[in-house]
C-alpha cells in the first residue's frame, strides 16, 4: 500500500479528537490491505499483479481517499462498513408487530446506510489483531437514529493466504430491530488511481431476479425476472454492453440495484464475478446474505481520490451484500427476515476472492 496514504490521515484528528489508527494485513503472497478504525472503514487493497511484459505492479484496487478529511468530507461510503440497515428504508420508517418506529432520514426522506449518523461515522474500537486479521466492534444504544435496542456489533477482517478477503459481522440486541450491514467498497479492478471507468469490466451476478425502483432507489413493486433485461449477469458480459438501455438504469444513470441471489450461493456458490479488462485480476464474490447491490459508481463524481484530484463518475463498482432495500416493509417478497430478536444472533459473512494471472 502506498505509505504516504496513512501518514497523512494519521497526521489528521477525528470528530472525537483522536487521531485514527491504521492497520495493514499481508499475506504470505504480497498482497496486502489496510483498515482504519474510524467507519471500520476498508481504505486500501493491493495486489501484486504480474503485467504481461513480466513486470511486477502493486496494484491497488480499492478507491479511497488521501486524507482522513477527505473521507470524513466524502458522501460515496468509500470502503466503511455501514449500518444499523445498509441501503434504503421508504419514509425513514417502519412497521413492525402493529407498531411504528420512525428513523432518522438522511436523503430525499428516506433513511440510507443508516441515517445521519450511521455506523461509517464511529469511531470503532479494535478488539483483536494479528498479521492477517483484525476485529473491530461498536456498540449501538437504544434508539441510535430510530432503531429500537442495544446493539453490540463486530466485524472481522481477514486476508488469508488464498488471496481472500473475508468480513464476518456479529450483532446481538436486546429488542427487536432490523439489521443489515455491509461494506461499501468501491473497487477498479484495472487500478483505482488510472483514470479508468468500470464500464469495460466483465461482470457477472448469479441471479434470476432484481428489484426495480424508483428515482429514488425504493423499490417500486417485489423482485422480477433479469431475463431479456439489461439486468441479466447470468451469462458475464461488459458492465456497459446493457448500458442505460432501459427506464431502470436510465433514473439511476446506471445500475444501482439489488439482485436476489441464487440459493446455491447459501452453500458456496460464487454470487458475483469481475474481471478486469487487461485480464490480469479477477475478483470473486461469497457470501452468506440474500442479496447483493450492484451500483456503478453513477454519481462518484467529484468524490476526493488518493491524489489530491477527484474521481469521475463510474471511477468503480460496488458489490454490497445485504438484505434488499425497503425490506422492512416487505414481508411480503418471501425474503429472509432482516429482523432480529433478543436472544437471535446476527451473523453473517462476505467473502471477495481475487485470482491474479500468471504470466
Amino acid at each position: 500500500m502506498n505509505q504516504s496514504i496513512v501518514e497523512s490521515n494519521t497526521k489528521d484528528v477525528a470528530p472525537d479528537g483522536m487521531p485514527v489508527n491504521f492497520f495493514t494485513l499481508e499475506n504470505a503472497y504480497g498482497m496486502r490491505i489496510s483498515v482504519m478504525d474510524f467507519g471500520a472503514t476498508w481504505v486500501s487493497c493491493t495486489l501484486p499483479v504480474t503485467k504481461g511484459d513480466g513486470s511486477k505492479e502493486q496494484r491497488e484496487v480499492l478507491l479511497g481517499c488521501s486524507t482522513l478529511k477527505d473521507y470524513l468530507n466524502q458522501q460515496s461510503y468509500q470502503g466503511a462498513t455501514v449500518g444499523r440497515y445498509a441501503n434504503r428504508i421508504a419514509g425513514a420508517k417502519y412497521y413492525h408487530n402493529g407498531a411504528l418506529t420512525e428513523l432518522s432520514s438522511n436523503q430525499q426522506g428516506n433513511c440510507l446506510h443508516g441515517g445521519v449518523d450511521g455506523f461509517d461515522k464511529r469511531r470503532w474500537r479494535v478488539s483483536e489483531h494479528g498479521r492477517q486479521f483484525i476485529v473491530l466492534e461498536l456498540h449501538s444504544f437504544d434508539g441510535d437514529q430510530g432503531f429500537p435496542g442495544n446493539l453490540d456489533v463486530s466485524v472481522r477482517y481477514e486476508l488469508t493466504d488464498d488471496n481472500e478477503v473475508r468480513i464476518e459481522y456479529f450483532a446481538r440486541t436486546d429488542k427487536a430491530t432490523p439489521i443489515n450491514l455491509t461494506n461499501h467498497a468501491y473497487f477498479n479492478l484495472l487500478g483505482a488511481e488510472r483514470g479508468e471507468t468500470c464500464k469495460e469490466h466483465i461482470l457477472s451476478i448469479n441471479a434470476h431476479q432484481y428489484l426495480p425502483t424508483n428515482a429514488s432507489g425504493i423499490p417500486l413493486s417485489g423482485p422480477v425476472s433479469v431475463e431479456r433485461t439489461s439486468f441479466d449477469f447470468r451469462v458475464p458480459k461488459l458492465v456497459t454492453e446493457d448500458w442505460l438501455a432501459d427506464e431502470q438504469q436510465q433514473a439511476a444513470n446506471g445500475y444501482d440495484h439489488s439482485f436476489i441471489l441464487a440459493r446455491s450461493c447459501e452453500q458456496g456458490d460464487c454470487a458475483a464475478s469481475v474481471t478486469s479488462p487487461d485480464g490480469l485480476v479477477t475478483m470473486k464474490l461469497y457470501t452468506t446474505k440474500p442479496a447483493v447491490q450492484l451500483y456503478t459508481g453513477n454519481w462518484l463524481a467529484g468524490t476526493p481520490n488518493r491524489q489530491h484530484g477527484e474521481y469521475q463518475n463510474y471511477a468503480g463498482l460496488a458489490l454490497e451484500t445485504q438484505f434488499l432495500p425497503d425490506s422492512p416493509n416487505h414481508p411480503e417478497w418471501g425474503q429472509p427476515s432482516c429482523f432480529f430478536e433478543p436472544g437471535e444472533e446476527y451473523v453473517h459473512m462476505t467473502c471477495y476472492q481475487f485470482e491474479l494471472a500468471q504470466n
